[in-house]
């Protein structure tokens, strides 16, 4: 969604804990539909995209040895998986797997990740825990640092 368009936003909740009735409410995101929050469903799937391409990739050039783990093959996957997300998230708003499953990473106003916070994302993503610890609007600390959140396309 470009910062532009308006986004059909429901009210927010009142700030009470608790009060919450779906992930995004508290920050005025639909329930369902474009420019709700990602599901996780659709987030892994995106995420096992992915690494299956970045695997593939590394074993264009190195052979077996990527499914192995030896040598190139223990990082290069997450080299190439790093530099994917990365640069995909900087010009098109989502991985490739996140653009397969209709996702779109945006910051909460609703603009486009610029360079810098999408690498800071990233790297935090491939560090795994910040990814694994959420808040109730299914945002990862990953999201949390750069002011970001997955959404529905």
């Amino acid at each position: 969604m470009p910062a532009d368009r308006h986004v059909d936003r429901q009210p927010p909740a009142t700030g009470v804990p608790g009060d919450q009735e779906w992930p995004g409410q508290r920050l005025g995101l639909p329930q369902s539909g474009r420019g709700a929050v990602a599901g996780w469903g659709r987030r892994i799937v995106a995420l096992i995209i992915d690494w299956a391409l970045s695997m593939l990739a590394v074993g264009a050039f190195i052979g077996r040895d990527v499914w192995l783990g030896q040598g190139v093959g223990q990082w290069g996957p997450l080299a190439v998986f790093a530099v994917e997300v990365w640069l995909l998230t900087s010009l098109l708003g989502a991985s490739a797997g996140q653009l397969v499953m209709r996702l779109v990473i945006r910051r909460t106003t609703g603009e486009s990740l610029d360079p810098l916070r999408a690498l800071i994302r990233t790297v935090l993503i491939c560090l795994v825990v910040p990814a694994v610890i959420y808040n109730r609007d299914q945002r990862g600390l990953h999201d949390l640092a750069v002011d970001s959140i997955a959404l529905r396309r």
